[in-house]
């Protein structure tokens, strides 16, 4: 039975998907910088329409002129950005006052709380140190974090766990690997994004007609670049971009062959439907992953990407929180039948 609390989870849930795609939106429109400060629009609460204001803004920031479409998309993705925040405050706000009741989270909520925040100081300095690219990937993965812990926070108050008592340790820790490889991945997709690497190859299954193309690794993946150029369009070279992007490919097909282990050893341990979903959601990022080579990379396939790797990830928390949950459950049923202590509510 699902606890109090639920639905109000679920509906941050799905914001926080809208706030994922909506900033994905952003991203590949480049209109990361369509708004120039922070946390308004040069200097105004919405994007200046009126000719008087656009002619005042275009004086505070003259070397950004004013491009509205880019400015609303900027601005529509911080007020669901914003909402999501105070969602997020409410379930804190909920969880501390029912912090007595059995099976209520609180710690979850709390460091949600703290975490949306620190998602706002990134959306900050997204835009004050000019897209960045660490802080542009630190954002991103932010957000799956946020998106993610929101899942898990659903899950356990829904109240659902089934009793599985043949899970093996082995099952458990294969999906812990899985999770972080996705995880790992989302990284890798992020510093992609961040330095406009997605159409350094623009062939498959080779890179420039060839499987190993020229690269820079060691510049594709300087952590310590220089803070002050705008990075707009990116400041890599060829090679470097190269190189992020065949390390995101060969990423994928490390992350295929574990989740395709994991599905098989999923359906073995009786859960098939898992299994079927994850393997949905596989082929699903696995094809946008393509077309988005094919075809250049049309922004619809491109946002669809990323909100497929958000889809991936869920799946996989989902996963976890399943074996985990069988196997607590598990555990407990072994001892209570041993004579140790009862099952919980008997």
């Amino acid at each position: 039975m699902a606890r109090p609390g639920y639905r109000f989870a679920l509906f941050a849930t799905v914001l926080a998907v809208v706030v994922v795609m909506l900033g994905a939106y952003t991203r590949l429109t480049h209109a990361g910088l369509g708004c120039p400060d922070w946390p308004g629009c040069y200097g105004f609460l919405g994007v200046p329409m009126s000719e008087l204001k656009q002619t005042l803004a275009e004086a505070r920031f003259p070397e950004a002129p004013v491009e509205v479409a880019k400015g609303w998309y900027e601005m529509v993705h911080r007020y669901f950005a914003g909402a999501l925040g105070l969602v997020i405050l409410g379930l804190a706000v909920q969880a501390l006052r029912r912090r007595g009741e059995p099976g209520q989270p609180l710690k979850l909520p709390l460091f949600l709380l703290a975490l949306v925040c620190l998602q706002a100081a990134f959306g900050m300095w997204t835009v004050t140190l000019k897209l960045w690219p660490q802080v542009v990937t630190a954002h991103l993965l932010g957000g799956f974090a946020t998106l993610s812990l929101l899942f898990l926070l659903t899950l356990r108050l829904s109240g659902r766990a089934a009793l599985m008592p043949h899970l093996s340790a082995r099952l458990r820790s294969l999906a812990a690997l899985a999770l972080l490889l996705v995880v790992g991945q989302v990284a890798l997709g992020g510093w992609v994004s961040s330095n406009y690497a997605a159409v350094a190859c623009v062939d498959l299954p080779t890179c420039h007609g060839e499987w190993w193309p020229a690269m820079d690794f060691a510049n594709g993946f300087h952590l310590t670049q220089h803070i002050g150029p705008n990075y707009l369009g990116g400041q890599l070279d060829s090679d470097a971009r190269t190189a992020i992007h065949m390390s995101h490919r060969l990423g994928a097909l490390l992350l295929t062959l574990v989740l395709l282990l994991l599905a098989w050893r999923l359906r073995a341990n009786g859960l098939p439907r898992l299994a079927g979903l994850l393997l949905l959601a596989l082929a699903l990022q696995i094809g946008l992953g393509i077309s988005n080579v094919v075809f250049h990379l049309p922004l619809l396939v491109a946002v669809a990407h990323n909100l497929g790797g958000a889809m991936l990830l869920l799946t996989l928390v989902l996963i976890n929180y399943r074996v985990r949950s069988a196997v607590a459950l598990a555990s407990k049923a072994t001892v209570a039948q041993a004579g140790l202590a009862p099952l919980p509510g008997k």
